[in-house]
């Protein structure tokens, strides 16, 4: 299915956020994200269901001082 990754479209079999989230190479990586513009904590992102044209943010925190 399509979806939208941080604004650009991308092809995806999965259909719930955490399975996305190891298919798009993010499995080991600490990000939070948000479908359709609403925050999906970690520990919810299992049962997060994914539709055609979904809206993912990925954000990963950033390093530096």
């Amino acid at each position: 299915m399509k979806i939208l990754v941080n604004g650009e479209r991308r092809e995806v079999a999965s259909t719930t956020l955490d399975a996305a989230l190891v298919e798009l190479g993010y499995s080991a990586a600490l990000v939070a994200t948000a479908v359709d513009g609403d925050f999906v904590p970690a520990s919810a992102r299992g049962i997060c269901r994914l539709d055609e044209n979904s809206a993912i943010e990925i954000l990963a925190p950033m390093k530096g001082g």
